[in-house]
């Protein structure tokens, strides 16, 4: 049954509409609010904290949580779901500005907002949250030790100049300069980290990363301590947003950044369904996820516009924003509102931040994305999971998180079919059946009432659906068959699905046992592997096709 036209346009409808058009209430509107304010002082020293992770100033990280924060809520498929720049793309957006300089990184995020509204206008909401657990947890704990890494140098006072963009380049560079180690920086940081780490066990809703950097700064301004800071490394941070402008566009960087823009579109679509199904799960409701890609796309372009870095939902805000009480997007709203509010009054005073207090915020970002204890556990899982995400995992660190998603999605594909061919291959009976036997009268009564008289009948079951993994077993029917039959019955009940691959093969067989005078019968066959079979012309080769009626037996 297909679906209608009201229901598809229904599917890309924001939840905000939804909300406001179920009665939108001013308890609601104040528990929002509360929501929002607590999410925003969450955000503040994140958005400047991953863009400085990044290879770019903290003015655009906060840029980008206040323009794609406040559009991710009001056009997103999840009533909770806060968005903006996430630990995800430090890792690309840093490559990216490294190859391509900031404008690149802009065209990039422009481009990859328009992909994922191509991928919303094509459903494919669908199915990119079916990518492989091993592959996801694979490059998201690369991501993390590469975010890791790149805070040891500010950690350790050794203020690197343009370090190497390679995991093993600066680790050699780290090592090469860590007797320059400034011990105040290591204090410093090491204060913010302890002050979080006792926070987030005395007081879990507090803001954590906001108490741990202000107690940093002042024990730094206090003590007379001499570290750098984001003053003494950017300047001051703008007081405002950047003037929308349209970045320069060639053919040429078009075909370039394609490859970026499109990882930067599959990240954001991975992680904001990811963050949208925890919301569902800490509530109890349904997002829609072809209209949050619709919402993603929006606000990669929207952060495009004003200078800003690609977002995504992410999931530590979003779980904060219902744990705070949020009710539907206008928290999120609210929160992108907040953030520029107290970029505009606050902006002078972020100058006075640490960077080794900063660093050490992004350590226990680092260590939230490793899922380490995720890692462990599939580490016992079959041989074949462990490859898919140890390969994912060693792509990512050493290589490129582009290649690194696509292996693993392609050698996890093949083990997929490898693992349903094997399973097929110990469900599938041949069974040799002579009319005469009471077992044929049984199965004749159901399969081929008139079909006495013929020297010998064979039944084969195939059990699952039949696509291109399996097609190639069909060869191997009448070698295994010895004597020839007169008839041979496909017993296809248990096929849910069929793909053209397999339709062609059963093709290719049927004109093989007709070359062999053996009539072929196709019994229970489900209304759409028949409609296939009859699209491609497959039925009209076969003595009859026997349908599987919506009670589940066979006729005539």
């Amino acid at each position: 049954m297909g679906t209608s036209h009201h229901d598809r346009s229904g599917l890309l409808m924001p939840k905000l509409v939804t909300v406001l058009r179920d009665g939108y209430t001013f308890s609601m509107l104040r528990a929002d609010i509360m929501a929002g304010v607590t999410v925003a002082i969450v955000a503040l020293p994140l958005s400047m904290a991953l863009a400085i992770a990044s290879g770019t100033t903290p003015d655009r990280g906060l840029a980008t949580a206040i323009v794609a924060g406040f559009l991710i809520s009001a056009f997103s498929g999840s009533r909770f779901q806060i968005g903006g720049p996430t630990g995800a793309f430090v890792v690309i957006v840093f490559q990216v500005i490294h190859d391509h300089g900031y404008d690149g990184l802009v065209l990039s995020t422009l481009m990859a907002g328009f992909i994922l509204i191509a991928f919303a206008l094509a459903r494919f909401g669908t199915y990119i949250k079916y990518i492989p657990y091993p592959v996801v947890t694979g490059f998201t704990s690369g991501i993390a030790l590469i975010i890791l890494t790149s805070q040891v140098p500010e950690l350790l006072g050794l203020g690197l100049k343009d370090p190497p963009p390679d995991f093993i380049g600066k680790w050699a560079a780290i090592l090469d300069q860590i007797r320059h180690t400034k011990p105040e920086a290591l204090i410093v940081g090491g204060m913010t980290l302890v002050v979080i780490l006792v926070v987030r066990h005395v007081a879990p809703r507090a803001p954590v990363f906001l108490i741990g950097i202000s107690i940093g700064a002042l024990a730094a301004a206090l003590g007379g301590v001499n570290v750098e800071t984001i003053g003494s490394r950017f300047g001051d941070i703008p007081r405002t947003l950047p003037v929308p402008t349209w970045p320069d566009i060639s053919v040429q960087r078009l075909v370039t950044l394609a490859p970026s823009a499109f990882t930067i579109a599959l990240l954001a679509g991975i992680e904001s369904l990811l963050s949208a199904v925890v919301a569902d799960g800490m509530t109890g409701r349904k997002h829609r996820s072809n209209c949050e890609l619709l919402g993603q796309g929006i606000a990669n372009i929207g952060s495009a516009l004003f200078g800003g870095m690609p977002a995504t939902g992410a999931i530590a805000r979003t779980a904060t924003n219902v744990r705070a009480g949020g009710l539907s997007p206008v928290s999120g709203m609210v929160h992108a509102v907040v953030l520029l509010v107290l970029m505009m009054v606050a902006a002078p005073l972020a100058r006075y931040l640490p960077m080794p207090s900063l660093a050490a915020v992004l350590v226990m970002v680092a260590w939230g994305m490793s899922e380490i204890d995720r890692f462990r556990r599939l580490l016992k899982a079959p041989p074949g999971d462990i490859l898919v995400l140890l390969l994912t995992f060693v792509l990512t660190v050493l290589v490129d998180l582009t290649l690194a998603i696509q292996v693993g999605v392609v050698l996890a594909a093949l083990l997929f079919v490898h693992r349903i061919t094997q399973v097929m291959e110990e469900e599938q009976g041949l069974h040799l059946v002579d009319e005469d036997t009471d077992d044929f009268a049984r199965v004749r009564s159901v399969y081929s009432p008139e079909s006495g008289g013929s020297r010998r009948t064979v039944i084969y079951r195939i059990n699952g659906p039949f696509f291109f993994g399996i097609a190639g077993k069909l060869a191997d029917i009448l070698e295994n068959i010895g004597q020839v039959p007169d008839t041979l019955i496909l017993d296809m009940e248990a096929v849910p699905v069929i793909d053209a691959t397999a339709a062609h093969a059963l093709d290719g067989f049927i004109d093989h046992c007709l070359r062999k005078s053996i009539a072929v019968r196709l019994a229970g066959v489900r209304s759409y592997p028949l409609r296939v079979l009859k699209d491609l012309g497959v039925d009209r080769k076969v003595e009859a096709i026997l349908p599987r009626s919506e009670r589940g037996d066979t006729k005539l």
